[in-house]
């Protein structure tokens, strides 16, 4: 990783404990002679550093630090971009799957982060386009999954589903998730979808409480392209983009989705491996 002169910190709202953290943090950083940019909610935290907001931290860093949970971070990812600024996420939240920095490991891991002796674990987005007839009408990257569901009670939507242009189902069905090995330990392992090593080369697509039992979540190479026609035109839907941004669909919309050229870049703890993560989470082999 190259040298780190300034850092950026966001952080999530309403957490007790990061009132301590944010100030040793500061003074931690100030001590190493790194400059730093804080969203809005840092500087709350502090109550001494000057805001700037979220979209703008990433301006001129090295590095990235989140205080937060998988959400803090998933928004964090988003104003990062395409920038290949990596991401120092710290688990201030609850499961915090990709959170994986605890609290207690913040100095000793960051020093060695700003000495190159962390390992940056590289995560495949997913790029997701909204056609209305024969108009694009947005276009997004997500890290851990789009997904469409319904927005009304005791009504499931059909969408028709095709992989690379061949006919797989029309789903009926609360929803549909299209996710990245990244984000299938998050909606998708809900929805009863496999977990997916981070450096498997493929897209999962989970249908979220079919009609029909027998469907079940499959998994697809990440060089296909998949396409999901909204066809309840009757019912309310929408397009969620990691759980926090998206649209509304209409009748015929198509949702494209493939796998994104961008990556983001996660700092991790030194021989920490992803089944060690599981195990935490997901409490395995606990009696």
């Amino acid at each position: 990783m190259p040298e780190v002169k300034v850092v950026g910190i966001v952080s999530k709202p309403g957490v007790e404990r990061a009132r301590e953290i944010v100030p040793a943090l500061l003074q931690w950083l100030a001590e190493h002679g790194i400059g730093v940019r804080c969203d809005e909610q840092t500087a709350l935290y502090s109550g001494i550093v000057e805001a700037v907001p979220r979209d703008q931290v990433p301006d001129g860093t090295g590095m990235v630090i989140v205080l937060g949970g998988d959400g803090t971070l998933l928004s964090a990812a988003r104003v990062v971009g395409e920038r290949d600024i990596p991401l120092f996420a710290v688990n201030l939240g609850g499961l915090g799957f990709l959170t994986a920095i605890k609290v207690d490991e913040i100095f000793p891991d960051l020093e060695r982060a700003l000495e190159g002796q962390l390992c940056i674990g590289r995560r495949r987005k997913l790029s997701c386009e909204l056609w209305r007839g024969n108009d694009k009408i947005a276009d997004y990257e997500a890290m851990n999954d789009a997904v469409l569901a319904k927005a009304e009670i005791a009504r499931m939507i059909d969408l028709e589903t095709r992989v690379d242009s061949h006919y797989v189902s029309t789903f009926k069905a609360d929803g549909l998730i299209v996710a990245t090995p990244t984000g299938s330990t998050a909606y998708s392992l809900s929805a009863g979808g496999p977990i997916v090593l981070p450096h498997v080369s493929c897209l999962c697509l989970t249908p979220i409480c079919p009609h029909t039992l027998t469907y079940r979540p499959v998994i697809v190479p990440d060089t296909s392209v998949v396409e999901v026609r909204f066809l309840s035109g009757d019912h309310m839907a929408y397009l969620t983009i990691d759980g926090q941004i998206g649209e509304v669909l209409n009748q015929e919309d198509r949702i494209v989705c493939r796998s994104s050229p961008h990556t983001i870049s996660l700092v991790r703890p030194p021989k920490l491996l992803f089944f060690d993560v599981l195990r935490e989470k997901l409490k395995w082999g606990e009696g």
